[in-house]
């Protein structure tokens, strides 16, 4: 298994500006080529670390999620990174060692480590390793149902099977790392795998909003209508009932980290 994690650094002036970077009204594709020095922000409570901000709430658009790729220095961290009371998060960590303490423990995260942190945790984070580290950071406000509360957890890409979608004799799977009837969770952030020449067969539209980074390989997706190549480094942040499919290009597998907001009623009263 691999997954892109991008560098920053700045283009050669004499390279062309053109890229593969577009903004509409049902979706948004970020190349890697975008995630330079230039565009990255500083995050309060952190030391020796900047973030790229791949997606966040716009009325009109996407408006559940904030989507971070933070890199952490040798020493800096965090003591406490989440500072909104009701915020879940989810770290997946692409390159290094992230330490997370949570609960009394402290956790290891390398390359392929996932942590689920429920809403009200108090938790930290460190890199207290050498080599700059690098993870996604996935946020949203917890919608609480009674009698369902999520749990925190820690665990990894590499202890999960994928779980092939049926008829697919494997081209297509999901590594699913909360159950999807467990209405204790009203987000999930999967992996998806196709095998080369794998694909979605249909046009998926729902409800559901998506930000998906490319981890490996290279693939097509259909968004609302267009065909739009994309590789490993590259973000696609889709709009509820943005009309999705995909192929799987090769020589090797199409993986994706994959966000969707799930298993909850649609509020129509703001209460």
């Amino acid at each position: 298994m691999s997954y892109f994690t991008p560098s920053g650094g700045l283009p050669d002036q004499t390279e062309l500006l053109t890229d593969r970077a577009i903004v509409t009204a049902a979706y948004t594709v970020i190349p890697k080529g975008v995630l330079r020095d230039i565009v990255t922000s500083n995050l309060p409570g952190f030391t020796a670390a900047r973030a790229w901000i791949l997606a966040r709430p716009i009325a009109g658009f996407s408006t559940t999620f904030s989507q971070l790729i933070v890199e952490i220095g040798a020493g800096g961290g965090a003591e406490r990174p989440e500072q909104e009371a009701g915020v879940e998060s989810v770290i997946f960590v692409t390159s290094g060692s992230l330490t997370l303490a949570l609960a009394g423990r402290r956790h290891v995260l390398e390359p392929g480590g996932y942590a689920y942190l429920a809403a009200g945790e108090e938790w930290s984070l460190a890199n207290d390793g050498a080599a700059l580290t690098s993870f996604h950071w996935i946020r949203k406000a917890y919608e609480p149902v009674e009698g369902h509360a999520a749990a925190s957890f820690v665990t990894r890409d590499q202890d999960v099977a994928p779980e092939p979608m049926p008829d697919t004799e494997g081209a297509w799977a999901t590594t699913r790392f909360v159950d999807p009837g467990d209405l204790a969770h009203d987000m999930h952030v999967n992996i998806v795998t196709f095998q080369p020449g794998g694909s979605i067969p249909f046009a998926e539209t729902h409800v559901m909003e998506h930000g998906l980074f490319v981890l490996e390989g290279k693939g097509v997706y259909r968004l609302n209508g267009d065909w739009v190549e994309v590789e490993a480094g590259d973000y696609l942040w889709l709009r509820a009932f943005c009309p999705q499919a995909c192929y799987a290009g090769g020589p090797g597998p199409f993986r994706y980290l994959l966000y969707k907001d799930v298993n909850r009623q649609i509020r129509l009263t703001g209460a």
